[in-house]
């Protein structure tokens, strides 16, 4: 016969977790062509940053178009500096950075980056200076962010992938050939240390727990490392999906999320500092691997699209890329 259950304890055994009932809420449609990369989202302002290839498209969280910022010749990235009204864009066919104005989205200058292939880009508080991490020549550029004046290039050895701050001084950059991350002094301007992520491979997308110092890096091989921010070490490798290019950590909540491109969104409960419970995986869209947080509102923004046939291969184009169905580009709304 099976015990009594009190009523306090029913209810606690039939309480749903923080995380249950993630779902896609709704698809916000965007018209134009052109690819993307990293969404950018602005909770105070309640704007969403997409790149477009060639420009920026700006919209409200509700998916109602606020502007455009021109002239991103291969835009990757956006790095937002409210106190002084001011937006950076990592250019990566150009070699430049667009400073642009957050309040009218006015383009200011165009600073030429100080290495090639401008991808992820990242503004520390700590230093008030921006960062343009350079894939194909290996570097980072920074900037003042005052002034946009560039102050320092940081030479890497390997490629820099994405990156977060600690808000302490340092600066955390994944590089992607060595499965390695690099430890920024965001004064300084050197590299202070080199941590391996084994048994993670091809890391790309990077989030920090300020409050616990863990950094979240996913990798191609479906598997999410935690690294203690501190140390270094690796103190959990809980399984994502594949495809993974962007993570997240919801501090309220204490969830972390991983996006990945075969179409699901990895949700992790974090039971301790160091120990990770995957709960969910929701749904998505394939090619939904990039992502931006609210973290007021706890909802993700994927931006996803539909992709014809790849054709085939020639001696021109030996890998040649799918075309983006005209029209399919949306960014899809998940939450509670």
């Amino acid at each position: 016969m099976r015990p009594c259950l009190t009523p306090f304890l029913t209810l606690g055994l039939l309480a749903a977790p923080p995380e249950a009932g993630f779902h896609t809420l709704k698809s916000l449609p965007v018209a134009g062509p052109g690819g993307w990369d990293y969404v950018t989202l602005d909770s105070a302002a309640r704007r969403l940053y997409v790149p477009r290839a060639d420009r920026v498209m700006v919209m409200d969280l509700d998916g109602k178009p606020a502007g455009e910022i021109p002239g991103t010749e291969g835009v990757h990235g956006v790095a937002l500096v409210p106190g002084l009204d001011r937006g950076f864009t990592s250019n990566g066919r150009s070699n430049t950075i667009t400073i642009f104005k957050l309040s009218t989205l006015e383009v200011l200058s165009h600073v030429k980056a100080t290495g090639e292939g401008p991808d992820a880009i990242l503004f520390d508080p700590f230093s008030n200076r921006v960062f343009s991490f350079n894939g194909r020549s290996k570097n980072a550029t920074v900037l003042d962010a005052r002034n946009g004046a560039v102050v320092g290039t940081i030479p890497f050895g390997h490629k820099p992938e994405f990156a977060t701050t600690d808000n302490q001084g340092h600066v955390f950059v994944n590089l992607e050939d060595s499965a390695e991350v690099a430890v920024i002094d965001a004064t300084k301007l050197t590299v202070e240390k080199r941590w391996s992520l084994a048994p993670i491979e091809d890391p790309t997308g990077m989030a920090i727990d300020l409050k616990h110092q863990r950094l979240f890096i996913v990798g191609r091989n479906k598997l999410m490392a935690v690294v203690d921010a501190k140390s270094g070490k690796v103190v959990a490798t809980p399984a994502i999906g594949s495809g993974a290019d962007a993570a997240a950590y919801d501090a309220e909540l204490g969830l972390a999320f991983s996006s990945n491109g075969e179409g699901t969104l990895t949700v992790l409960r974090q039971e301790g500092p160091d120990k990770y419970t995957p709960m969910a995986a929701v749904p998505t869209r394939k090619t939904a691997r990039t992502m931006a947080l609210d973290e007021k509102t706890h909802r993700i923004y994927l931006p996803a699209a539909d992709f014809s046939p790849a054709p085939a291969p020639t001696l021109d184009a030996p890998r040649p890329r799918p075309a983006m169905v005209p029209n399919s580009f949306q960014i899809l709304v998940v939450g509670r």
